[in-house]
């Protein structure tokens, strides 16, 4: 990859699961539309999703299915780099330098390890709990200068920032210092049964999320299912109308109306009507999504993560040389 004046990008998701809206609104979309004023690196993070039980057979599966969203998405591998991690060996030989640098009291602070493993810390991997060394490895390898995420990965972000400036005042200036970009409207999509917790694709209910696979006539009646608030008012106000709140924020996203448009639009009707209204939109979204899903083969897919994966491998071990000349394991 040449260098320039643009900025490098750099974000990815794991293959696990089931990719919804949530995913979508809260991070992919953005990806689209920074690839045309930026250098953007999306990853598959697999070794992310080996940090608890996968079955190899569904894990293949959903490698190929992520990077198929991601180009039905409308991320271009003409102005994007699509790849594997797994592709590429320095981002688990960077991690470990990282954690030779990192603090148990660093990870120690990361609020999703203790949402992930609940009561069960010390009975689940040990990748869990190290996840957040191996994401700052994931961005730093590139030269970085952004990392758009859901507000959920915020921490980890942080995170890999300290390493990066504690890294650098160790050892001399090495890497660059990303920045966080996180969306604002629809950075974190709350759960169709439940607008307490986030939309989540390890939830325990698929009524919990739309995924992007799903039928439309499937997520037609989780729009129609999803819990509404007391009262009749479609107003936004996350903390006395949160279920109201969060459907409004995904019928903005997907018709591109503003919130207060909407408000006008449903002032003096149900939720019914507005529920409906929803439903069909979101059915229409996911006709259009999956039409484009659906037109990429297996093979293309992969062809397009081992070019991806071509593209930047000198850049991912040119960084690491640096890093290890730095550290003193090669002179």
């Amino acid at each position: 990859m040449e260098k320039n004046k643009e900025k490098i990008i750099f974000s990815g998701v794991q293959p696990s699961g089931e990719l919804h809206l949530g995913n979508y609104l809260g991070a992919i979309s953005k990806w689209v539309e920074m690839q045309n004023e930026h250098k953007c690196i999306f990853c598959v993070v697999d070794y992310h999703a080996i940090t608890v039980k996968q079955d190899p057979e569904i894990l293949r599966k959903k490698i190929i299915e992520a990077a198929k969203i991601y180009l039905a998405s409308g991320i271009n591998p003409e102005k994007s780099v699509i790849f594997q991690q797994s592709a590429i060996s320095a981002h688990t030989e960077l991690a470990w330098i990282l954690n030779c640098i990192a603090r148990i009291s660093d990870l120690n602070k990361m609020t999703q390890f203790k949402d992930k493993a609940g009561k069960k810390q010390e009975s689940v991997s040990v990748g869990l709990y190290d996840y957040p060394i191996l994401m700052a490895a994931d961005i730093l390898l590139y030269n970085t200068d952004a990392v758009p995420v859901g507000d959920d990965q915020s921490q980890h972000v942080e995170l890999c920032r300290l390493l990066a400036k504690r890294f650098n005042s160790q050892f001399g200036d090495t890497f660059k210092i990303p920045e966080l970009i996180i969306r604002k409207e629809g950075a974190r999509i709350m759960g169709l049964d439940d607008p307490n917790k986030k939309m989540s694709k390890s939830a325990g209910s698929s009524a919990n999320y739309i995924a992007l696979t799903d039928k439309p006539e499937a997520a037609m009646k989780k729009i129609m299912k999803a819990v509404t608030d007391s009262g009749k008012e479609i107003i936004f106000n996350k903390e006395k109308k949160p279920a109201i709140s969060n459907l409004l924020t995904i019928y903005s996203l997907l018709a591109e109306e503003p919130v207060k448009e909407l408000e006008n639009k449903y002032k003096g009707k149900g939720y019914g009507d507005f529920k409906k209204d929803l439903a069909e939109i979101t059915a229409e979204f996911l006709i259009k999504f999956q039409k484009k899903f659906n037109s990429f083969t297996d093979e293309e897919v992969k062809e397009i993560m081992d070019e991806g994966a071509e593209k930047i491998k000198s850049v991912a071990e040119e960084t690491l040389r640096r890093v290890k000349e730095r550290v003193g394991v090669i002179q």
